[in-house]
């Protein structure tokens, strides 16, 4: 029995490490944020942004309801925004936006797929759509969408505790930034392909991403409109991702970076900055921008393009979610299935230091199906 089982789960490590190994992942639809009900699943900030140290105030949900800062529009879509009709009075450094956070965990196992028509951009503006462990930032965080001022393309990324490197040898479509996981911006990759940030991507009709959390890594996907693939513009509730071909960022488990050693469950974000410990650098906003960082002043034009508009967020999971009353998992030895749980709900500050301390990045298809079938398989053995 121990001969087999050691012999199973050797085959399954070296097969893993295998990035051209793609067998066919089955994900089930878990929670599906969209429409009149996208809100329902996500808890509002309510409190100054104590992780970039950027200058906005994020809403509680009543402000944000009353300032029209998160709603579905016309179209049905979900928009969430900066104020741009307050003129600050003197002396003001922060103005109103929004930062959502859900209610459940996520964990191994899990894809997530984010399609929007527009992305909040300008000068002095720091959009993010990222997943984070209950304790920021030690549980590991997962920048999926990032951006800052004018820049023209997303930088994916992913942070983490000391410890986790990455390295040019790995498979993706992007190009590699930083591969120190561990400090800075964390492992960063820039998008290659056109019109995936900005004016561009608005002008294009938006994209997709999509995200897979499982132990064998951490890999990122993008698609313009004209190239999302079926299975996601069809709607359906099971995806194959077997067809997904190369990642624009790869995260894969390594001897350099064991994920479920800095990854836990993971709960996804969206919110809006203005200015803060990147977009607001004056070497890097003066790039883009006139004069110095800052969101006072009279009136604000400046922010009549920052804003979401999305038309879903989605979540998936290989097995069935589990009742939401199902305390987090806080092992791997159940990897083939995803566990949705509740959350607590955030208390006004919960997350503390900076979020810029501790981002993150992804690689190769399809591993999850080999691996936990194989793990399947000695847990009955």
């Amino acid at each position: 029995m121990r001969t087999r089982r050691s012999l199973a789960l050797a085959m399954a490590l070296s097969l893993a490490a295998t990035p051209t190994v793609t067998p066919a992942v089955a994900y089930n639809i878990a929670r599906d944020y969209s429409g009149q009900t996208f809100f329902d699943g996500w808890d509002y900030y309510g409190f100054w942004d104590n992780l970039t140290l950027s200058q906005v105030w994020w809403l509680n949900e009543t402000q944000a309801t009353a300032e029209h800062l998160a709603y579905v529009n016309d179209a049905g879509r979900a928009v969430i925004r900066v104020d741009n009709t307050t003129t600050l009075p003197d002396g003001a450094k922060n103005r109103d936006t929004i930062r959502i956070t859900t209610k459940d965990f996520y964990d191994y196992g899990s894809l997530w797929v984010f399609d929007a028509t527009h992305l909040p951009y300008g000068c002095s503006v720091w959009p993010a759509f990222w997943t984070k462990g209950a304790t920021w930032p030690d549980n590991g965080e997962i920048d999926i969408v990032e951006g800052i001022n004018l820049m023209d393309h997303n930088q994916m990324a992913i942070h983490t505790l000391d410890g986790c490197t990455t390295d040019k040898s790995i498979v993706q479509t992007g190009q590699l930034g930083s591969t120190d996981c561990g400090t800075g911006s964390g492992c960063t990759v820039r998008e290659s392909k056109a019109n995936s940030f900005g004016a561009g991507f608005a002008q294009a009709g938006g994209g997709v991403w999509a995200t897979q959390f499982d132990v064998a890594g951490i890999y990122m996907w993008f698609w313009n409109r004209e190239d999302v693939p079926a299975a996601l513009t069809q709607n359906t509730s099971a995806i194959d991702i077997s067809s997904w071909g190369t990642p624009s960022a790869s995260y894969p488990t390594s001897a350099q970076c064991n994920v479920t050693n800095y990854f836990t469950p993971q709960q996804l974000v969206l919110d809006i900055a203005l200015c803060g410990d990147w977009a607001g650098v004056q070497g890097i906003y003066s790039q883009d921008c006139p004069g110095t960082c800052g969101v006072a002043g009279p009136g604000s034009p400046a922010y009549d393009n920052a804003y979401f508009e999305i038309n879903y967020v989605r979540a998936y999971t290989t097995g069935p979610p589990l009742p939401s009353s199902t305390p987090v998992s806080s092992t791997t030895s159940t990897v083939a299935a995803t566990v949705i749980t509740s959350a607590p709900v955030p208390t006004a500050n919960t997350d503390t230091g900076n979020k810029n301390g501790a981002r993150r990045i992804g690689s190769s298809v399809g591993v999850l199906a080999l691996v936990a079938s194989v793990l399947g398989m000695l847990v009955l053995s």
